[in-house]
C-alpha cells in the first residue's frame, strides 16, 4: 500500500515520495511561547507526533523539526505577569510546553529551534531577498514585496489585489503595497503593540516595552518579522526544500503563504513539496479554540482531568483534515474508547500468558481478525493519516480477543500472541497509546483493595445514618479522580 496525503498547494490527494528515497525532513510550525499550550495545540502536536510515527513504521528516517517562537509583543505584553522581561516569559512558558510535550507521549524533535538563537541566519536570508529585488528597505524596516513574487497567493488561492492589508498602520505607511509584509521591524516594541495584547497583572506598557530584546542589523537596530522566523530555522536545519511542512489550519495565510514567497523567493527552489494543515479544535460554542479568545482548556489541565491516553484517543478520534470539537460528550465518548481498547488489551495479555494457552489451539475467526486488523489499520493509515479509521481497526480487534475468550475454555496462543503484537505496534508505536499502563506505578490490586475499605467503611457510615460523613468519603475519593457511582445493585467505581 502507498501512502497518499492531501496537499494543501494543490488541493489534491497525492502520492507520497519525499526527494530522498530514505529519509523524510519534516517542519511542524511551533507555538508562540506567550500562553499555555491549549488542546488545540495539542492536537497539531498529536497529529504530527502520529505522522512522525507513521514515517518511521514505513521506515523513513524522519527527520522532524518543531521552533519555539520566543520573540513577539504577545510575550512582552506578559512582562510582570510571567517574568520579568521578554526573554524571562519565553523561557517560563517554554518550560511548560516542553512538560506538555512529555506527558503527551510525543516523540522528540531532532531540534526545538528558537528565534532568538537564528538571528543571523534571519539577517542573512533577508539580505539575499533585498540583494535580489524581493525586498526593500523603508525607515529602518524591510518588506517583502509581493508583486516581485509571481506564484504569491497560490496556497491561500487568493489574488494580491484582493488581499487584506498586513501589519500595523505605521507598516502601511512605510510600504509599497498593502499586502507587503514585514521581514525587519525597525526598533522595538511599542508600548501601544504591548497594550492590545496586555493581560491582568502585567506591567505598564511603557515598563515591558523596554524589556523587548532588539539585535543590531545593516538596516539599523530592531526584530526579525513573524514569517521569515520560520523559513530561516527551516532552512537552518533541514535545507532549502523540505517534503512535509505541516501547521495549523489558520496559518495558511498569511504565514505559509509568505513563508513560501520568501523562502522561494531567496533560493529559487521549491520550499516545500507537501502542505498538510491540521483543522482547528472547536470549543463547545462553535468557535476556534484559541489563546486571544480566552476559550481554551489547557492541554495540562486536560492531561490532569483525564489522563494522556484518553486525551490522545480523543484527538486521534478525529482525523486531522476534519474538524473536531471539544466537549463533555466527545471527551466522555473517547474516554470510553480508551478504557475499550486498554481493556481489550489486557485481556489479550492475561489469556496469552494463562496456564490454558495451547499451541494446539487454532481459532480461525481471532487469527482472521487479527489480519483483517493489520490490513485495516495499515489501509487507514496510509489514506492521508486517517486516525479515525485507524483506531476504529483497533477497536475491532478487541471485540475479536473479548469473543475467542468468552468462547473457549483453551486459547489459541499464536493468535493472541499476534493480539497482543497488532495492539502494541500499532495501538502504541504508532498510535502513542501506553497500552498496559495501569499497573506502571504499581500492583492495580492494591489501589483496588484500598477502595474497597474505604467504601465499605462508607456504607457503614451510610448505615447508622451519618450521611455527611459518608458523603464526605465519596468527594475525597472523587477529588482523586476515584468515580464512585450508587446503583440499584450496589456501588461501583472507576479507578483514574
Amino acid at each position: 500500500m502507498t501512502l497518499r496525503v492531501t496537499n494543501s498547494l494543490t488541493g489534491e490527494r497525492e502520492v507520497f515520495e519525499p526527494a530522498d528515497p530514505d529519509t523524510v525532513l519534516l517542519y511542524y510550525c511551533g507555538l508562540t511561547t506567550s500562553d499555555p499550550a491549549h488542546l488545540g495545540h495539542a492536537r497539531g502536536w498529536v497529529h504530527v507526533d502520529v505522522m512522525h510515527r507513521w514515517l518511521a513504521w514505513l521506515g523513513y528516517d524522519v527527520r522532524h523539526v518543531e521552533n519555539f517562537t520566543d520573540v513577539n509583543e504577545k510575550i512582552v505584553a506578559r512582562v510582570g505577569a510571567d517574568g520579568d522581561s521578554e526573554r524571562d516569559v519565553a523561557r517560563s512558558y517554554i518550560r511548560d510546553i516542553i512538560t506538555d510535550m512529555r506527558s503527551l507521549n510525543l516523540l522528540r524533535a531532532e531540534v526545538y529551534p528558537r528565534v532568538s538563537e537564528h538571528v543571523p541566519q534571519i539577517v542573512d536570508l533577508i539580505e539575499t531577498l533585498v540583494d535580489r529585488g524581493y525586498a526593500y528597505e523603508s525607515n529602518g524596516s524591510v518588506y517583502f514585496d509581493v508583486t516581485a513574487f509571481e506564484d504569491y497567493g497560490t496556497l491561500s488561492n487568493q489574488d494580491i489585489d484582493e488581499m487584506e492589508s498586513q501589519g500595523t498602520s505605521k507598516e502601511q505607511s512605510e510600504k509599497r503595497n498593502p499586502a507587503d509584509f514585514a521581514l525587519w521591524k525597525a526598533g522595538g516594541v511599542t508600548p501601544g503593540e504591548v497594550e492590545t495584547h496586555q493581560r491582568d497583572a502585567a506591567v505598564d506598557p511603557e515598563e515591558a516595552a523596554a524589556t523587548a530584546q532588539t539585535w543590531e542589523s545593516p538596516w539599523g537596530e530592531g526584530r526579525p518579522g513573524w514569517h521569515i522566523e520560520c523559513s530561516a530555522m527551516s532552512m537552518t536545519h533541514l535545507g532549502e526544500t523540505i517534503d512535509i511542512h505541516a501547521g495549523g489550519h489558520d496559518l495558511v495565510f498569511p504565514h505559509h503563504e509568505n513563508e513560501i514567497a520568501q523562502s522561494e523567493a531567496a533560493t529559487g527552489h521549491t520550499f516545500a513539496r507537501y502542505w498538510l494543515h491540521i483543522r482547528l479544535l472547536d470549543a463547545p460554542d462553535d468557535e476556534k479554540m484559541s489563546s486571544s479568545l480566552g476559550n481554551f482548556e489547557t492541554a495540562a489541565e486536560a492531561i490532569e482531568r483525564y489522563g494522556a491516553n484518553v486525551v490522545r484517543t480523543f484527538l486521534l478520534s478525529t482525523a486531522y483534515h476534519n474538524p473536531a470539537t471539544y466537549t463533555a460528550e466527545t471527551m466522555q465518548e473517547a474516554t470510553e474508547r480508551w478504557d475499550r481498547l486498554e481493556r481489550g488489551y489486557e485481556r489479550a495479555v492475561d489469556a496469552v500468558d494463562a496456564v490454558d494457552a495451547r499451541t494446539t489451539v487454532e481459532d480461525a475467526l481471532l487469527r482472521d481478525a487479527v489480519e483483517t486488523t493489520r490490513n485495516a489499520f495499515e489501509e487507514a493509515m496510509n489514506d492521508d493519516f486517517n486516525t479515525r479509521k485507524a483506531m476504529s481497526a483497533l477497536l475491532e480487534l478487541v471485540s475479536a480477543v473479548h469473543a475467542h475468550v468468552d468462547d473457549h475454555d483453551e486459547y489459541d496462543y499464536r493468535g493472541l500472541r499476534s493480539a497482543v503484537e497488532t495492539f502494541e505496534e500499532f495501538g502504541g508505536d504508532v498510535l502513542g497509546l501506553e497500552l498496559g499502563d495501569s499497573a506502571a506505578d504499581g500492583d492495580i490490586s492494591i489501589a483496588e483493595d484500598l477502595v474497597d475499605l474505604v467504601l465499605s467503611v462508607r456504607e457503614r457510615e451510610r448505615e447508622a445514618g451519618n450521611y455527611d460523613r459518608a458523603d464526605a468519603i465519596r468527594d475525597d475519593l472523587e477529588a482523586m479522580g476515584i468515580e464512585v457511582q450508587d446503583t440499584d445493585d450496589g456501588v461501583s467505581y472507576r479507578l483514574p
